[in-house]
C-alpha cells in the first residue's frame, strides 16, 4: 500500500490566528519593525482597528511591542508558546481524568464486590475464642497498616473481657500507627471499673468512641476486605464462647460499614471528653438539690461561671431547660 504524504498544516492556524490577524501578522513579519501608523498604511486600514489587532497579536505572543514599535517574534518562539499552552491544557485534562477516576472508585469497588458475590463462594473462616477474636485485629493491622477498624461491643461482659485482657494491645497498635479504632458500645458499660481510663487512653491514641442505649450485636469491619460476624447475631458473645466468622468479601464489609455508619450517626460522644467535665459537675450537684450559689461555693468558682456551665450543658445536650439537661446527662452517663 502506497503511503500518502502528510498534508502540511496551515502555519497561521497553527499559531492560532484568524484571517484578519493573518494579514496584519504577515505585514509585521515583512517589515519586522514598524509603528501602528506604518502598519495601518501598509494594509490600508484604520489605525484604531489595527491597534486592536496588534494588541491581540501581542497577547497571542507572536508580536512584541517596544516603545511604540511592533516587532515580529521569531515564529519558532511563537510556536513554543502555543505548545506550552496546549501542554498545560493536556495536563489539566489529565488532572480532570484522574479526578473523575477517583470519584468513581467507590462504584468500581461495589462492582467488583457484586461480581465476586455472583461468581461463587467467598472465603469464610469459623473461629472461636476471645484471644483469637481480639488478637486477629492486631494481626491484620500488622499485615496491612494502617488498618481502620469499625466495631460494636454489645454488652457489659464483652466489654469487661476487652478492658481486662485485650484493650492494651489495640492501644499500643494505635500508638504505632498500625490501627485506628472506632467503637460503639452501650452507655451502661461506662460505669464498669477501669473503663473510663481505658477509653480515655484509646481516644488519646487516636481512636474514637460513641455510646448508644443499646447496641444490637457485636460485629466489626476491618479495612475494606474483612468482616467479623458473630455465629449468633445479638445476645452475649461470651455466652457463645466467642464463636465468630471472618468473612473476606467486600460486599459483606460494605454492608457492615453501612450499618456502623447508621449506628454512629445515632450514637453519643463520650460524656467526659474535653470541655464537658465542668458541665457534668454542675449538673451532678444540681441533681443533689444544690442552688447556683451553693454549687459555686463547693466548686470554688463564681456564680456566673456556674450559670455559663449550665448554658453550655444545655447547648451540648440539646436541652431546653436545666431539668431536660439533667435527664439527658443521666441518660448519657455524665452523672456517674
Amino acid at each position: 500500500m502506497r503511503n500518502e504524504p502528510i498534508a502540511a498544516s496551515d502555519p497561521y492556524e497553527t499559531l492560532g490566528l484568524d484571517p484578519a490577524q493573518r494579514a496584519l501578522y504577515s505585514t509585521v513579519l515583512r517589515l519586522h519593525r514598524a509603528t501602528r501608523t506604518d502598519l495601518a498604511q501598509a494594509i490600508d486600514g484604520p489605525v484604531e482597528k489595527v491597534t486592536r489587532q496588534l494588541d491581540d497579536l501581542v497577547k497571542l505572543g507572536v508580536v512584541d511591542e517596544r516603545s511604540g514599535e511592533y516587532l515580529a517574534r521569531h515564529p519558532a518562539a511563537a510556536l513554543g508558546r502555543v505548545i506550552a499552552e496546549r501542554l498545560e491544557r493536556l495536563a489539566e485534562e489529565s488532572r480532570m481524568i484522574d479526578s473523575a477516576l477517583a470519584s468513581i472508585r467507590g462504584l468500581i469497588h461495589d462492582y467488583d464486590a457484586g461480581r465476586d458475590y455472583q461468581s461463587g463462594p467467598f472465603t469464610v473462616e469459623m473461629l472461636n475464642g476471645a484471644d483469637v477474636l481480639f488478637e486477629s485485629v492486631v494481626g491484620m493491622a500488622v499485615q496491612s497498616p494502617p488498618l481502620e477498624l469499625h466495631t460494636a461491643i454489645p454488652d457489659e461482659r464483652t466489654m469487661s473481657d476487652f478492658a481486662r485482657k485485650f484493650a492494651n494491645p489495640w492501644i499500643d497498635a494505635q500508638q504505632r500507627n498500625l490501627l485506628t479504632v472506632h467503637v460503639i458500645l452501650p452507655v451502661s458499660t461506662l460505669a464498669l471499673p477501669g473503663v473510663r481510663d481505658l477509653l480515655t487512653r484509646l481516644v488519646e491514641a487516636g481512636g474514637d468512641v460513641r455510646t448508644l442505649d443499646r447496641v444490637p450485636s457485636w460485629f466489626m469491619a476491618a479495612g475494606a476486605d474483612v468482616a467479623g460476624l458473630p455465629a449468633f447475631w445479638g445476645g452475649n458473645l461470651p455466652d457463645h464462647a466467642y464463636h465468630f466468622y471472618l468473612v473476606r468479601t467486600p460486599i459483606v464489609v460494605g454492608m457492615l460499614r453501612a450499618l456502623f455508619s447508621e449506628l454512629w450517626g445515632r450514637a453519643t460522644p463520650l460524656p467526659w471528653r474535653r470541655g464537658t467535665d465542668g458541665m457534668a459537675q454542675v449538673l451532678r450537684l444540681a441533681a443533689q438539690g444544690l442552688c447556683d450559689e451553693s454549687i459555686a461555693r463547693q466548686l470554688g468558682i463564681s456564680v456566673r461561671t456556674v450559670r455559663a456551665r449550665f448554658a453550655g450543658a444545655m447547648a451540648e445536650l440539646g436541652a431546653q431547660s436545666r431539668f431536660q439537661a439533667g435527664v439527658e446527662a443521666a441518660r448519657r452517663g455524665w452523672l456517674r
